[in-house]
């Protein structure tokens, strides 16, 4: 760790750099707990480009607490859509329930209490109460040990759980506390505009002199990472089935990957195994449909945190069966035109681009 001394003067320079240099987003016009958390929220593990415009659709249609807290479910997934990582959307809507019914529409101002919520970790707790309350935390995301790492040298991966104490104990250290919320937005700020992963603008940084990397001239060997392994692959077939000019949709379990979301009704697809053949296979498994697969239209392909899919999608015919549901939870039977009033997710939406041409 840097001396007293030090972390005195990275803090005076980074506070002036953050004045002069910080972007003007939506929720930095705010002081409101609620559109703090809402925004903290979307931006993990997304980028800020994405995130504005859903920031200001979401805040236009549920302005506050008690608005999200009474909407219906499957709206709030549907508003989220692209975006991905739904589990987000739906313990948002939890915790808002909690909010609004247990704490009489009040965002909780400590630690505990908001850890308490669902969706709620280290890491949106810190960056609620230090910017909307004020309160003595440091925050710490991908940008924040890019930076730390790089100023002082850490050779802890910082895509490892057992590194993150490190981290959090050195952003602890060299935190602002007469100035947390602007000190931990500064910190993200840097990481993502100066100390960038692959270019680095170290001309420009505001405490480029305080760097241990770029002193040694190691600035390109940190942050330091561990070999990740290959993402599994996922194959499955899904059948968009045709009745009287009407196609079936299924809805997924709340819970799991994916929760709440709409789909063509599928199963996995076995190595080997031709899709058109195992399509009318786990249609009549899934929802008891006996169906005629017309053809195999492509192979649509969607990365996912653990694993990637690629999903065959066959255009089918009904021919008899009324529809008996297995592992999904609800069924439409809607015009091509109102899917899209559903809340579907990414491969889904690939599979209607592929339908429409």
């Amino acid at each position: 760790m840097a001396a007293p001394q030090a972390c005195s003067g990275i803090r005076r320079s980074l506070a002036g750099w953050y004045a002069r240099a910080r972007r003007d987003l939506p929720w930095r016009r705010t002081s409101d707990p609620y559109r703090i958390w809402i925004s903290e929220v979307m931006l993990q593990q997304t980028r800020v480009q994405t995130v504005e415009p859903y920031y200001q659709r979401f805040i236009a249609q549920f302005p506050d607490v008690s608005s999200l807290a009474r909407e219906d479910l499957q709206s709030v997934l549907k508003l989220w859509q692209g975006l991905g990582y739904y589990t987000r959307a739906r313990n948002l809507h939890k915790a808002a329930g909690i909010v609004t019914t247990d704490m009489d529409g009040q965002i909780p101002d400590t630690w505990d209490a908001l850890r308490r919520l669902p969706g709620i970790g280290e890491y949106i707790a810190a960056a609620v109460l230090s910017i909307a309350f004020g309160r003595v935390y440091a925050v710490v995301d991908g940008n924040v040990k890019r930076v730390l790492a790089r100023l002082f040298l850490v050779d802890a991966p910082v895509n490892q759980a057992r590194s993150h104490k490190v981290f959090r104990t050195l952003a602890g250290q060299l935190l602002d506390e007469r100035n947390s919320g602007n000190h931990n937005q500064a910190m993200m700020e840097l990481g993502a505009l100066v100390c960038t992963p692959r270019a680095p603008d170290c001309t420009h940084c505001p405490i480029h002199r305080y760097c241990q990397a770029l002193q040694k001239g190691v600035i390109r060997l940190y942050p330091q990472r561990d070999q990740r392994q290959a993402l599994p692959t996922r194959r499955m077939v899904a059948g968009v089935v045709f009745k009287q000019g009407k196609i079936l949709l299924v809805q997924r379990p709340a819970q799991g990957l994916l929760g709440g979301l709409w789909e063509f009704p599928g199963a996995a697809l076995p190595d080997g195994v031709d899709p058109d053949r195992a399509c009318a296979e786990q249609l009549k498994s899934t929802v008891n449909l006996d169906v005629t697969v017309d053809r195999h239209l492509d192979v649509i392909c969607q990365v996912y945190t653990h694993f990637k899919l690629q999903m065959s999608v066959c255009l089918c015919q009904w021919q008899a069966g009324r529809v008996r549901l297995n592992e999904y939870v609800s069924f439409k039977w809607l015009s091509f035109s109102q899917i899209a009033d559903l809340p579907l997710h990414g491969a889904m939406q690939k599979a209607l681009a592929l339908i429409k041409s």
